[in-house]
């Protein structure tokens, strides 16, 4: 191997290097700049972009209000990722790690702050009582993919997705080594999902949820334009999964939410009722 890497003693930050996040990526945490974020009227206050982390707090809130249940109402306020927003002072009070999605319950006393995904999905499940089983072996299993999800997906997004699509230069062993990971993890999909309807069984759940934003959208060709190169069609039970996802009138509601790309009639920068999406919708041709 040519041009090899040869680590130094002490490692030491390398901001010409870092390709497309180094301006925001650094080895410390904690709040880079003072701002307070607003606050809406709604119970629940939601802080986050239309990545697949972000869709999958939105579908969720767009399927309980599907419901009908008023108390999922949420205001909904765009953190740009690209431009730092997640190191305000505001946002680390709830997320100490700076990463979307993150939400605040208003309806507590006192108000109760929840960060990362997978557990805000689970918080949501649990305080409304949807797409979780109550107890059981049922239970346990959404939540064993879940956990699945929160365990694989950085290995497609931080790994597959960043060497393939966002790393500055692009080398044969990285993209080689998260290739082969992602199609594993299509794999145990696809074997699960060959018999059964969703994710963890004969229902629709938190599971599905978790890990359609990032596989659903992997095998239907919107994520990092890396389809036809993964070869996502010879996962046929993936692809019937996702594009029954897909036709969700919440997931395609949710997907919307803090988005401020494509075309007019996707992009709902920020929430706080259903009208706002509608007023969107309204404009597809």
């Amino acid at each position: 191997m040519t041009n090899e890497y040869i680590p130094p003693k002490v490692w030491t930050m390398d901001t010409e290097n870092g390709g497309q996040w180094a301006s925001i990526n650094r080895p410390d945490s904690g709040a880079r700049h003072q701002q307070t974020l607003p606050v809406g009227s709604n119970p629940l206050q939601l802080h986050s972009m239309a990545t697949p982390n972000g869709q999958k707090v939105t579908i969720m809130l767009e399927e309980l209000l599907q419901l009908g249940i008023s108390e999922a109402e949420y205001d909904a306020y765009m953190i740009n990722i690209g431009e730092g927003d997640q190191f305000s002072s505001g946002f680390v009070d709830i997320n100490p790690n700076s990463k979307i999605p993150a939400l605040l319950d208003k309806s507590e006393e006192p108000a109760v702050r929840v960060f990362e995904s997978g557990a805000i999905l689970l918080y949501l499940a649990e305080k409304f009582g949807h797409f979780l089983p109550k107890q059981g072996a049922a239970k346990t299993e959404v939540i064993n993919w879940l956990f699945w999800l929160q365990g694989s997906a950085p290995y497609l997004g931080g790994g597959f997705g960043h060497f393939y699509a966002y790393a500055p230069e692009k080398f044969e062993y990285p993209i080689n080594r998260f290739a082969m990971e992602t199609k594993r993890q299509l794999d145990v999909l696809d074997k699960q999902l060959a018999q059964h309807p969703y994710i963890a069984g004969e229902h629709y759940s938190i599971a599905d949820i978790a890990i359609w934003p990032w596989y659903g959208n992997l095998v239907l060709g919107k994520l990092y334009d890396a389809a036809e190169f993964l070869d996502v069609t010879s996962y046929t039970h993936v692809l019937r999964w996702a594009k029954q996802v897909e036709q969700r009138t919440a997931v395609q509601r949710g997907c919307m939410v803090n988005r401020s790309w494509g075309e007019p009639w996707e992009q709902v920068p920020e929430r706080h009722s259903a009208q706002d999406i509608d007023a969107v919708l309204s404009q597809k041709p």
